[in-house]
């Protein structure tokens, strides 16, 4: 298996009835291997609020195949192709170590209430110190403590740097230890 996540876009019109995350979630072949990183919305429908799951980027998509065997997917997929790297060397496909995905999903999947952002989001006044989680559904994780004026909730931000992508996750003051 290939070390590392690709990451690919999805041209697909954000209100498409069948956009690719979802065609790929249905092939067995892709069970498991597929993330795509996802918020709540509120919709009005027939006059009644439903929430929903949508993606957090209509666009993003995370898959942990080979470039060989992602290839041919890619191909046929007619909107759905990998997402590059800016300035980077020519054609050279954005991935993230799976080291780094695993733990970022481990985190996310931890809970319901996750916000992501992407670097440009959050700035420096936002966070802060380097935190370690001890104890909790947390346990071991390592991030910066986030904190948004007014808000009495602690969030430990999680950052994928490859993909310019943060996920903050509340987190419990009590298991909160602050690394030097």
């Amino acid at each position: 298996m290939d070390d590392r996540w690709y990451v690919l876009r999805d041209l697909a019109r954000p209100n498409a009835k069948h956009p690719a995350y979802q065609r790929l979630l249905a092939m067995p072949e892709m069970a498991g291997y597929v993330f795509v990183p996802l918020k709540q919305r509120v919709f009005t429908e027939f006059g009644k609020r439903v929430v929903r799951f949508v993606p957090y980027m209509p666009d993003l998509i995370f898959v942990h195949k080979t470039r060989k065997e992602l290839d041919p997917i890619v191909r046929e997929m007619e909107l759905l192709q990998y997402r590059y790297v800016r300035g980077g060397r020519q054609y050279e496909a954005m991935s993230v170590r799976h080291k780094d995905f695993e733990k970022f999903k481990e985190a996310v999947e931890q809970t319901d209430r996750v916000e992501y952002f992407s670097y440009e989001e959050v700035s420096p006044r936002l966070y802060g110190k380097q935190i370690r989680i001890i104890g909790g559904r947390l346990n071991g994780f390592v991030g910066r403590l986030m904190s948004k004026k007014g808000s009495k909730n602690k969030r430990l931000l999680i950052d994928l740097q490859e993909c310019n992508l943060s996920a903050a996750i509340q987190v419990e003051s009590e298991y909160i230890q602050v690394l030097e």
